[in-house]
């Protein structure tokens, strides 16, 4: 019997515990990966302090949902995969078996199985660490700028929470040719880091700017920055709520009924953008800032990320 070991969630405003269970062989359709880097991401500190989120979950479960690692066991029926594969794992794929580190164990845990539908293959050249933060930080961040958000060049544009999403947004916006991109954050850390990234303007309010934008994405979701950012909008503007900080905001609906301004949601991606954003990164044209910790860290860095000391995207790698 083999064992696998990993960080499970039970139970909103209860800490994770450090627990072993049998790993199973791989079903039809699905394969094993051993965990070679597993992303630490601000909705994980969200699940662990408000109940909200455990409507999502199916506790107890492993968390950990930004994956990537090596395929050790295939199931029947499996195409375009073997054993020894460097794969990445599509949270929000086609399978229909959901998200890891939600509805069955993830990369929080030394193994995960998971279908074949929902991975992808990782180019030569990329760490286990980069692969995993391209599962969530990229592919959310891509698909909430360019596919929900329509961004185009002459576009005023506004990215608010420049951390493990915002900060992939901005290097692909910046990569693009947007000269035109305002970056908020309250974090001085990550106010250098979007500087360091290449954003001419970089605030800690969008309020202190006066300017109006056609398009503010909003990563931190913390309620307050959804309202502000709502109100920067010019008339007609699109607001993409990704973040989920806080689970509620407030809203003057003269906004959207006087001023016809627009607010999308967008979740995830699909595999096809995860594809996309390692090979953005596999070019060097995506270079996310990675703080890399140990697995049997992962508590410590949650409190971290939740304090706001963390630079970039926080990721634990697991030893080959």
């Amino acid at each position: 019997m083999k064992i696998k070991k990993g960080w499970e969630f039970t139970k909103t405003g209860v800490p994770l515990k450090l627990v072993e269970k049998e790993i199973p062989h791989a079903k039809p359709g699905e394969v094993v990966i051993r965990t070679g880097a597993c992303g630490i991401c601000h909705s994980d500190v969200g699940t662990l302090k408000d109940e909200g989120w455990m409507a999502l979950m199916a506790p107890p479960v492993i968390m950990g949902h930004e994956n990537a690692g090596t395929i050790i066991e295939v199931g029947e029926g499996v195409k375009g995969f073997k054993v020894g594969d460097r794969v990445a794992v599509c949270p929000t794929g086609p399978s229909g078996k959901g998200a890891p580190g939600y509805l069955y164990d993830g990369g929080f845990g030394t193994h995960i199985e998971c279908h074949h539908l929902d991975i992808v293959k990782v180019p030569e050249g990329l760490t286990m660490a980069q692969a995993a933060a391209a599962t969530d930080a990229g592919m959310t961040s891509y698909h909430a700028i360019f596919t929900r958000g329509g961004a185009k060049p002459h576009m005023d544009i506004a990215l608010i929470g420049i951390g493990g999403l915002g900060q992939f947004g901005l290097q692909a916006l910046v990569a693009k040719g947007f000269d035109n991109v305002v970056a908020v954050d309250v974090s001085p850390n990550a106010r250098d880091l979007a500087k360091e990234i290449g954003a001419k303007t970089v605030i800690s309010n969008i309020k202190e700017i006066d300017k109006k934008f056609d398009l503010v994405v909003d990563f931190a979701g913390f309620g307050v920055t959804t309202t502000d950012g709502i109100k920067a909008l010019k008339p007609g503007g699109t607001l993409v709520l990704v973040g989920m900080g806080r689970l509620e905001f407030s809203v003057d609906v003269t906004d959207f009924i006087v001023l016809e301004k627009n607010i999308l949601a967008s979740v995830g991606g699909n595999v096809q953008d995860v594809k996309d954003v390692l090979d953005l990164m596999a070019e060097g044209k995506l270079k996310p800032m990675i703080t890399e910790i140990k697995p049997e860290q992962i508590p410590d860095g949650l409190y971290d990320l939740a304090a706001g000391k963390v630079k970039g995207r926080l990721v634990a790698v697991y030893e080959e």
